[in-house]
C-alpha cells in the first residue's frame, strides 16, 4: 500500500535557477502587466464602451510646407529669445554680485579710511591742543606789550595804506637781508674767531628781536579780506596769521610791492632790485670758489685763491667770469676745470636773464613816453607824406608837446576806462567837482545829474590863439574853461550831451519864471514843429513883385467904381 500510494504521485516542480534577481523581477513585472493587458483587451473586446486607462497622445496637426517652416523658424525665433533672455538674466545676475562685491569692497575701504582719518584727527586734535596752548602763553606774556602798543599802531593796521607798517618793513626787510648775506659769508669764510663772535652774537640776537616782533605785534595786527569784508577784529586776525604758512622771504617780497604802490616812479626801485640779484648772484659765487679753493688746497694752485689779502675781497675780485668778464687763471685739475665750466654756464645764463629784466623794466618805465614819441613822429610822417603846410605842422608839434607836458599823457580816458564804475566817479568828483560848484548854471541841480556830467567828461587841450567855439556855429557841445592863465594856455572839458541837459534845466527856468510864459512859448515850438518854418521871399521878387500887384489892384478898384 505505502509503496502504490507513494508510486502514484505527480513529483513537485523543480526550483527556479535565478541566474539573475534584478533581471528576473523585472521579466516577472513585464509578463504581469502583459497578462494584465491581454485581459484588458480581451474585456474591451467584449465591451465596447469600456475605455483604456492610458492618456491619449496629442495629435499632430497637419501642416503646409511653408507653414511648417514658419513655425519652425518661430520656434528657433523663440528659443533663442529665451536663450538670450537667460545670459542677460545671468549677467545681471553676476553684474548685481559685483556690484554688492565692490560696494562691500568700498564700504570697508571707507570704514578704514574713516578710521585713519579719526585716529589723525585725533593726533591733530592733540597737536592743536599743545600748538593753542603754547600761543595761549604766549599771548599772556605778550598782553602787556601789546597793550602798550595800541595807542601807536592801533587795535589792527591796514597794511596797503599804513606808511608806518611799510616803515617796520624796511627794518624786517634789513634783518632778512642781514641774515641772507652774511649767513652764507660765515658758513664758507673763517670769519669766525673770539674777537668778532660777540658782534655776530648780538647782530643775530638783533636780527632774532626784529623778526619776534614782526610776527607777533605787526603780523598779528594785519587786516584781511574774507568773503568781501575787511577784517579788523584782533583776535581773528592774529588766527589768521598763525594759522598761515608765512616765511622770513614773504616780508621782502610783500616790502617791494607795498613801496612800489607808493612810489610816483616804481621802476627805480625795480632797477635797484634787479642790480641786488646781480650783486646776491656774484656773493654766491664768491662763496663757493672760496671752498673750491680751500678744497683744493689755498695757494697750491694758480687757479685758486692764493691766501693774501682780504679772503673775501680777493675771491669777489677772481669770480668775474659769472657776468662773463673773465680774470681766473686757466684751470688744471679735473675738479677746476669742471667748476670753470659750471660757472661759466651759470654766469652766461644768469647774465642775460638779468639784462632781460633790467630791460624789461627801463621799457616799462618808459613805455609812455615811448608810445607818446611814436605818436607824434606817426602825425609827423603823415603830414609830411600830405604837404600839409609848416605852420600847422609846428602847431601840431607844440600840441603834442603841451598835452605830454601838462597831463603825462594823450588820453586820459584810457586808464579810466579800466576802473570800476565807482572808481571813475570817486576820481571825476575829487578832480572836477570843485569846477562845477563855480558855475551858476549847475547849482541847485540834482547830485546824480552832476555825477553822470563828471563821468562823461573829457579833457581838451587847446593852444594858445585857437579857436574852440566861434560866433555862428551850431551848438553841439559845452566847453567849461577849467584851467586858464595870463599865458592864454587853456584846457577845456567836453560834455556831448549838453543840449538835452541844457533844454532840461532852461524848462525848469522858464517855469520858475512864469507858467503862461512857459505855455506860450511850448506852444509856439509845437507849432513850427508841425509846419515848419516860412521861407523868406527873396529881395528881387518882393521888390518886383510888389509894383505888379499895387497897380493890378489900382485897376481893379477904378473898374469897380466906374460901374
Amino acid at each position: 500500500m505505502t509503496t502504490r500510494s507513494r508510486q502514484g504521485s505527480a513529483p513537485p516542480p523543480p526550483a527556479p535557477i535565478v541566474i539573475n534577481k534584478y533581471s528576473d523581477e523585472q521579466l516577472r513585472s513585464t509578463a504581469k502587466r502583459m497578462r494584465e493587458r491581454l485581459d484588458l483587451y480581451k474585456e474591451k473586446v467584449t465591451d465596447p464602451n469600456a475605455s483604456s486607462p492610458e492618456i491619449s497622445p496629442p495629435v499632430t496637426p497637419l501642416l503646409r510646407k511653408d507653414n511648417y517652416t514658419k513655425v519652425i523658424e518661430e520656434r528657433k525665433r523663440q528659443a533663442e529669445e529665451e536663450r538670450i533672455k537667460k545670459e542677460e538674466a545671468d549677467q545681471k545676475k553676476k553684474e548685481e554680485q559685483e556690484k554688492k562685491k565692490k560696494e562691500a569692497e568700498q564700504k570697508k575701504k571707507e570704514e578704514e579710511e574713516k578710521k585713519k582719518a579719526e585716529a589723525k584727527r585725533e593726533e591733530k586734535d592733540l597737536k592743536t591742543k599743545l600748538k593753542d596752548a603754547a600761543w595761549f602763553s604766549v599771548d599772556i606774556v605778550l598782553k602787556p606789550f601789546e597793550d602798550l602798543m595800541d595807542p601807536v599802531l592801533g587795535h589792527t593796521i591796514d597794511p596797503f595804506t599804513d606808511r608806518r607798517y611799510i616803515a617796520w618793513l624796511s627794518v624786517v626787510t634789513l634783518a632778512f637781508n642781514y641774515n641772507t648775506w652774511f649767513l652764507t659769508a660765515r658758513l664758507c669764510f673763517p670769519y669766525h674767531n673770539e674777537s668778532v663772535i660777540p658782534y655776530w652774537f648780538i647782530l643775530d640776537m638783533l636780527a632774532d628781536l626784529i623778526y619776534f616782533t614782526d610776527s607777533n605785534i605787526f603780523q598779528a595786527r594785519k587786516q584781511f579780506v574774507k568773503g568781501g569784508d575787511i577784517i579788523k577784529d584782533r583776535a581773528v586776525t592774529k588766527k589768521n596769521y598763525r594759522d598761515s604758512e608765512r616765511f622770513m622771504a614773504d616780508t621782502f617780497f610783500e616790502f617791494s610791492d607795498r613801496l612800489e604802490s607808493i612810489m610816483a616812479k616804481a621802476y627805480i626801485w625795480r632797477v635797484i632790485r634787479t642790480i641786488g640779484y646781480l650783486l646776491f648772484m656774484l656773493h654766491l659765487n664768491t662763496c663757493f670758489y672760496y671752498v673750491a679753493s680751500d678744497y683744493q688746497g689755498i695757494g697750491k694752485t694758480k687757479w685758486v685763491y692764493s691766501g693774501l689779502g682780504s679772503a673775501y675781497l680777493r675771491c669777489y675780485y677772481a669770480i668775474r667770469s659769472l657776468i662773463n668778464i673773465g680774470g681766473l687763471n686757466e684751470p688744471h685739475t679735473v675738479f677746476e676745470i669742471t667748476f670753470q665750466m659750471i660757472d661759466f654756464f651759470v654766469g652766461v645764463f644768469v647774465f642775460s636773464s638779468l639784462i632781460g629784466q633790467m630791460r624789461d623794466v627801463i621799457g616799462a618805465a618808459t613805455a609812455g613816453q615811448t608810445y607818446f614819441r611814436s605818436s607824434m613822429d606817426g602825425t609827423v610822417d603823415y603830414m609830411v607824406n600830405n604837404h600839409i603846410p609848416s605852420l600847422v605842422q609846428n602847431r601840431v608839434r607844440n600840441w603834442y608837446t603841451y598835452t605830454w607836458d601838462a597831463q603825462g599823457m594823450l588820453d586820459e580816458s584810457e586808464l579810466l576806462d579800466k576802473m570800476p564804475l565807482v572808481m571813475r566817479t570817486v576820481i571825476a568828483v575829487d578832480i572836477n567837482l570843485s569846477t562845477f560848484q563855480k558855475i551858476d548854471l549847475f547849482k541847485g541841480c540834482d547830485q546824480q545829474m552832476l555825477v553822470d556830467m563828471l563821468l562823461r567828461l573829457k579833457s581838451i587841450v587847446y593852444l594858445p590863439g585857437d579857436f574852440g567855439v566861434k560866433k555862428g556855429d551850431i551848438g553841439k557841445e559845452m566847453y567849461v574853461i577849467k584851467v586858464g592863465g595870463p599865458d592864454n594856455s587853456i584846457v577845456f572839458v567836453h560834455y556831448p550831451e549838453s543840449q538835452k541837459v541844457l533844454a532840461r534845466k532852461g524848462k525848469k527856468l522858464m517855469q520858475a519864471k512864469g507858467p503862461a510864459a512857459a505855455k506860450a512859448v511850448v506852444e509856439k515850438e509845437k507849432g513850427l514843429a508841425l509846419f515848419g518854418p516860412k521861407t523868406p521871399t527873396p529881395k528881387l521878387l518882393r521888390a518886383f513883385g510888389g509894383h505888379l500887384n499895387k497897380n493890378f489892384f489900382d485897376k481893379l478898384k477904378t473898374a469897380a467904381s466906374g460901374q
